[in-house]
This record gives C-alpha cells, sequence and structure tokens, in this order.
C-alpha cells in the first residue's frame, strides 16, 4: 500500500480512518506512508503505533505524484494499491482482489467504489469498463475522449508491484497522476473487474476536486492521460504482431 500525504490537520481524522480501514482487512498488508514536506511528528499515533507502516519523510513538498513513485521504490511486497489520505477501502478490498490476482494470474484487479458523503451515506460509482476479464489494453478503449469519464476507478486496483513499476508509477502531473497509473498498469497486462465496490471516495471540501485551480488543469491532465494510454497501447500492439 502507498499512500501520499502532506499531514494537513483537516485530513488527519481521514488519514486515521483510512488505516483504520486497513485494519479492517482480511489479508496481511504493509503500508509505506510518504510525508509531502510536512512534520513526520503530525501523523497520527494509530500509524506511528502499527509495525506494519513504514515512513517516507520527504525533506520538501514533491507533489501526490512524486511522493508515490518514491514511496513504491520501498515497496516490498509482490502486490500493490495506491490511495489517498482521505479515503477508505471496503473491509472486503484486499482480501477479494488478492484472491482473484492469484487464481487468475492476471496482472491486476480492481473493483467499483462508492462516494463517501459527509453525513456517512454512500452513492455506487460504476465506470464505464464492463465487469469481467480484459485483455491488455482494452481498458483504455473504454475511455473514448479525454473529457469522457475515465474507464477505470485508479485507485481501486491492486496490481503486481513490478507491473505497476513498469507502467511508470504515477506518470509526473500534478493532478490527474493515477490516471496515467491506471491506463498504463492496464495497458501493459490483462485484468480482472470485479462488479463490487472496493473503495469509498470521500467527498468534502478539503479534497483537491474542490480547489479552485482544479478545473484549470483537469482537462490537459486527462489530455495527456489519455494520449498515453493512446500511445502504449499501439506500441504494445506492434510488439506483440
Amino acid at each position: 500500500m502507498v499512500i501520499a500525504t502532506g499531514l494537513r490537520k483537516d485530513r488527519l481524522d481521514y488519514l486515521t480512518a483510512m488505516h483504520a480501514s486497513l485494519v479492517r482487512q482480511s489479508v496481511p498488508w504493509e503500508a509505506v506512508i510518504a510525508i509531502d514536506g510536512a512534520d513526520p511528528a503530525l501523523l497520527p499515533a494509530p500509524l506511528t503505533d502499527d509495525p506494519r507502516v513504514r515512513v517516507l519523510v520527504l525533506p520538501r513538498s514533491v507533489g501526490a505524484a512524486c511522493a508515490r513513485n518514491l514511496a513504491l521504490n520501498e515497496v516490498r511486497t509482490p502486490y500493490v494499491n495506491w490511495a489517498d489520505d482521505d479515503d477508505e477501502f471496503c473491509e472486503w478490498a484486499m482480501g477479494v482482489r488478492l484472491r482473484t490476482l492469484k487464481e487468475t494470474g492476471v496482472g491486476w484487479v480492481a473493483g467499483y467504489s462508492l462516494d463517501l458523503h459527509p453525513d456517512g451515506s454512500t452513492t455506487l460509482w460504476k465506470c464505464p469498463t464492463p465487469p469481467g476479464r480484459h485483455e491488455a489494453g482494452d481498458v483504455w478503449t473504454y475511455w473514448k475522449n479525454p473529457a469522457d469519464t475515465i474507464p477505470i476507478g485508479p485507485t481501486t486496483i491492486l496490481a503486481r508491484t513490478e507491473l505497476v513499476r513498469a507502467a511508470g508509477g504515477m506518470g509526473g502531473l500534478v493532478q490527474g497522476e493515477d490516471y496515467c497509473a491506471a491506463v498504463g498498469v492496464t495497458c501493459l497486462a490483462p485484468g480482472v473487474l470485479l462488479p463490487l465496490p472496493v473503495y469509498r471516495y470521500r467527498k468534502h471540501t478539503g479534497q483537491m476536486t474542490r480547489q479552485g485551480s482544479y478545473d484549470q488543469l483537469e482537462a490537459a491532465a486527462r489530455r495527456h492521460a489519455w494520449n498515453f494510454g493512446r500511445s502504449l497501447r499501439a506500441a504494445v500492439a506492434v510488439r506483440s504482431i
């Protein structure tokens, strides 16, 4: 598990909730927390007291993409999932995806997500990609245009660690970096999309998508990730001939 965090005070309770969701998983796990230029003393006690949590302290803020990539260097498990510090995993998320990975031998397994509202209610989000097995490059075809809904929930993906590294990790965008990771992983290897939610995406005023500058860069970020997927899919197809 890779989590990047700036340890913002308004997100510390959310980070604690994320950790609690990991504690509830039915399979062994390990997390690398990349502290993005913040004071590590702010890390909540449940995380500092958990031997399964390893901390990577970055000397200055480098942004989520770089922080996650540097944390990826420290991953020791054969499978990896990345996550935001303000979201949560469903209790069955790791177990069901890990079992599917081992049974099928694919490179990645993903699922649906739930929008988690401030009142505690949830709304199911189904990605455009249909459930089932998908060959390398198939997922990108469900992203018809950069402005359309992304084809799969990036943070719902549990993938082989070496596959994530081969895909270039998180790219280098200031936002939408997980779009690059998602299309990279799914273009390089076959995978399975499960028709059940595995992730809770928290809706709150402090989330990145609510910030004033978000929309100004979103179109360009999506275009970059979409072009990356198109080019990578074409390159892989040529090599397979």
